[in-house]
């Protein structure tokens, strides 16, 4: 059995409310967490819970719809981070060079609801960021309810960079405006129960880490959850209570605090064969900032006398390279 973790649960509605007192001892948990693991679960989000009872109920109703009707959904252009993508069809594993099965799931995708094309007109390697969206309407509602779920995530985004600049002790505001016009991806993923025997090595998730600036997930409690690599080569369980938030930061964050802040290596376990209830969902937005922001280690992160570890890159440049290295590895 995977060992479980006590990943600290920060609540941050006194940072949300403006209580300056708590807001510091906030941003000190935050900074602490952030340097050690990279993961932790937030609670007093602000996060409509309807919204995520809603989401979650009408999302099984479209993963239980026949194969051939979702797939009406599915990318046929340049962007592939859009619409339905079927059962086994990526491997996140591959993402870090590594060959392995694809992953034991099904996936729909979404990018940016507001439409930013004419911002970019002049930056033609931002046009498949900004795409259209695939949503689907089937059961009736899932997509105004999608739209309102990654409304909501923008929100929380938003807000965990003001969390994340008070915890990296920055001049108030240093990362507004940073997501006005974001590309970040909601994803929701649905892990069916196991029947049948998976490949060897074949995971819900392979691991990885993820690219953007940090990942906001909720998921179902279901056997065969997340799973965080520790720093002395363990597997370890993360496991939020219902409506609470896992937080973790991503190869980008990593780049804008000069490696101080970790990207850290994570997958999704298989549940024990044919167990009941271990169908599982999880949805989650990847947070990248706009095409343009320039991702320059922030000064608080270079020691005085040295130089930053690494070269200023764009948002837009810094998730091209990570996609190229994937595909390259594929």
């Amino acid at each position: 059995m995977t060992e479980r973790i006590d990943v600290p649960t920060i609540d941050i509605s006194p940072f949300l409310e403006g209580n300056q007192s708590e807001s510091s001892r906030i941003a000190r948990e935050v900074a602490q967490v952030c340097e050690q693991t990279g993961f932790l679960i937030i609670s007093g989000h602000g996060f409509p819970s309807g919204l995520l009872d809603r989401a979650m109920r009408e999302l099984y109703a479209f993963f239980d719809l026949p194969a051939e009707l979702k797939n009406r959904w599915h990318p046929t252009g340049p962007a592939k981070q859009r619409g339905y993508h079927g059962m086994a069809t990526r491997g996140l594993a591959n993402t870090l060079g590594q060959k392995a099965p694809p992953d034991l799931r099904e996936s729909l995708f979404l990018g940016p609801v507001d439409d930013h094309r004419n911002h970019y007109a002049a930056l033609p390697e931002a046009a498949t960021s900004y795409a259209p969206n695939l949503i689907p309407d089937q059961p009736a509602g899932l997509d105004r309810t999608l739209v309102e779920v990654y409304r909501a995530y923008e929100v929380l985004a938003v807000n965990m960079m003001k969390i994340f600049g008070a915890a990296l002790e920055l001049p108030a505001g240093w990362f507004d405006g940073v997501l006005d016009r974001h590309f970040s991806i909601l994803s929701c993923h649905h892990y069916p129960m196991l029947d049948t025997e998976p490949i060897p090595g074949q995971l819900r998730t392979g691991a990885h880490t993820d690219y953007g600036a940090m990942t906001l997930l909720a998921a179902s409690d279901a056997p065969g959850g997340l799973e965080v690599r520790m720093p002395d080569g363990r597997w370890a369980g993360v496991q939020p209570r219902p409506r609470e938030f896992v937080v973790n930061l991503g190869d980008m964050m990593a780049h804008w605090t000069n490696g101080r802040w970790a990207s850290t290596l994570h997958r999704v376990a298989n549940p024990p064969l044919g167990m009941a209830r271990s169908r599982r969902l999880s949805m989650g937005m990847f947070v990248h900032p706009n095409y343009d922001q320039s991702i320059a280690c922030v000064p608080a992160c270079v020691p005085p006398g040295e130089t930053a570890r690494f070269p200023a890159i764009t948002a837009g440049e810094h998730i091209r390279r990570k996609i190229d290295a994937s595909h390259a590895a594929a």
